[in-house]
């Protein structure tokens, strides 16, 4: 299903754009992803929305069968991108599992302001952004994905995460669409 509207108090929330994570090998280039959202940063910016930006600084506790990441990341690892800001009134959430909700204030933020939709976007599809979509419905929020603002380490997640999760927890759309709703 293509957006077909946006709630008047809707935040954009991007995932993990931060300098460690868009330098990883990804499904489509990161810097598109980037590039989509910044474009949707700068939207809702100028339609006095909220823009979220998340950054990942470390993982949930718990075993695995996957294996567990090794090294010590680059100093500026977490970092959001420069494209992206933060601009003044932007909203910095710093979290340690894969989706935004969980352990951050990010759902006292949005209530605050009165937000009642959040678009989506940033990297990995399958893995943060696909746990903040979820979380925020069932949160009880509405929830739509910038499908060209999205990627993944594989493929074939992506589209598995675009065809048949999305659809079920909200609506999605490209850039563009959601700018065009935006009005």
């Amino acid at each position: 299903m293509s957006a077909t509207t946006l709630d008047p108090k809707t935040a954009l929330v991007v995932v993990d754009l931060q300098k460690g994570i868009t330098g990883l090998p990804t499904a489509h280039p990161s810097a598109d992803v980037v590039a989509h959202a910044a474009t949707l940063a700068d939207a809702f910016r100028a339609k006095g929305l909220a823009v979220v930006l998340v950054r990942v600084t470390g993982g949930a506790p718990g075993r695995t069968e996957g294996p567990a990441r090794s090294g010590q990341p680059a100093a500026d690892w977490a970092d959001i991108v420069p494209e992206l800001g933060p601009q003044e009134g932007d909203i910095v959430v710093t979290k340690l599992t894969w989706g935004a909700f969980y352990g951050t204030d990010l759902d006292l933020q949005l209530r605050r302001r009165g937000v009642t939709q959040v678009v989506v976007a940033g990297i990995a599809t399958s893995i943060g952004v696909e746990s903040t979509a979820r979380s925020a419905y069932e949160h009880g929020y509405n929830v739509t994905v910038a499908t060209d603002a999205v990627t993944d380490m594989s493929a074939e997640v992506h589209d598995n995460s675009i065809e048949r999760i999305f659809p079920r927890l909200g609506e999605t759309g490209t850039t563009d669409a959601i700018i065009k709703l935006l009005g």
